[in-house]
């Protein structure tokens, strides 16, 4: 209730701030098409997870590769009503484009039309928007982050109970991975898929795996849907539980993640993680920036194949994703110097 209450108070200050300017758009805020110049600002949802540490370092750096200035990039700290406040507070700055990390994909809308009516295109990264006007978004496919993931647990397990410890189901993110491992795993039988809400929070992805290994000691199988958020306090609860085995033991309990960061690396070089999905957290900030600049010079787009390996799709009406490559790591291809996490 409380997070209700917060988002509904950032939305009516928006409101409020298009109210007092008419229903015209503003008149101080820069027009599209002036050539790509002017000031970006960008967002990260929080800075307590490696990925979006990494992120966030990426993004000046793939700025200044653009050609782009870029202000200091604003963290969210996991509250989507903040991010509202925060995109507000970019366009009062006078940013002519935004690269923003949505939180909750309904909330963010209210952030998304205050930009519309400034005239200031927004490119969204990682997370899809329910509605709302954004020049694209940046993200990988994650419908096939759950279904990897099923996949991968499903040839190691024929029998027995698996985890889904799930993100924020607010997000289209963890709604779209925690429903396509769901719907994969009906393709193994023989599994029963157990479930955790941890709404990307390392403290609610420990607690609710405490209790379910209480109940269910007999578990086969994990999978993280943010391994820089639950991968340590997963690994820690199994040591607790005294249910932790490397790889390759019969009592091993199979562990897949997503992200790609270094620290899942290390857990499979260790026989601690079996699989990491990795998105490209580089690409994220590269193609953020790529797409916003483009935009910024009035640019339109269309779905269809990139220039850079990946497809354009129109995720919903309106809305369209350059869905960016997420391979598989395993112990058999961990140390490709092509992987984003062998590289920071």
């Amino acid at each position: 209730m409380q997070k209700v209450i917060k988002i509904a108070a950032a939305v009516a200050a928006l409101a409020l701030a298009a109210s007092a300017c008419g229903s015209t758009k503003d008149k101080a805020a820069p027009a599209a098409g002036s050539g790509g110049g002017g000031k970006v600002g960008a967002t990260v949802p929080l800075l307590t997870s490696p990925f979006w540490q990494a992120y966030n370092g990426y993004v000046p750096k793939m700025a200044q590769e653009a050609g782009i200035e870029a202000l200091p990039t604003v963290n969210a700290d996991s509250d989507p009503a903040k991010l509202i406040t925060d995109m507000n507070t970019l366009l009062n700055q006078g940013v002519k484009g935004m690269v923003v990390t949505p939180l909750d994909s309904a909330a963010v809308v209210a952030g998304l039309n205050q930009a519309e009516r400034k005239g200031v295109p927004v490119v969204a990264v990682d997370v899809a928007p329910e509605s709302g006007k954004v020049a694209m978004v940046v993200r990988a496919d994650n419908k096939a982050y759950g279904t990897k993931a099923c996949d991968a647990i499903g040839e190691k397990v024929k029998q027995g109970k698996v985890v889904q410890v799930m993100g924020d189901l607010a997000s289209v993110n963890g709604r779209e991975r925690s429903e396509a491992f769901r719907e994969c795993m009906k393709s193994y039988p023989g599994v029963q898929v157990l479930e955790i809400p941890a709404e990307w929070k390392a403290d609610k992805a420990a607690s609710g795996l405490e209790s379910l290994l209480t109940a269910n000691p007999d578990v086969k199988g994990v999978y993280l849907q943010a391994g820089g958020v639950y991968l340590a306090p997963a690994l820690q609860t199994l040591r607790r539980k005294n249910l932790f085995f490397p790889a390759g033991d019969p009592k091993h309990i199979v562990l897949l993640s997503n992200d790609g960061i270094p620290q899942e690396l290390a857990a499979i070089r260790a026989g601690e993680l079996d699989a990491t999905v990795s998105q490209p957290a580089d690409d994220y900030a590269k193609y953020g920036v790529y797409w916003i600049k483009k935009a910024m010079a009035g640019e339109t787009f269309k779905a269809g194949p990139t220039d850079h390996g990946s497809t354009v799709v129109e995720s919903r009406p309106g809305i369209l994703e350059d869905q960016l490559p997420a391979p598989v790591i395993t112990r058999a291809n961990v140390d490709d110097k092509a992987l984003w996490g062998n590289n920071l």
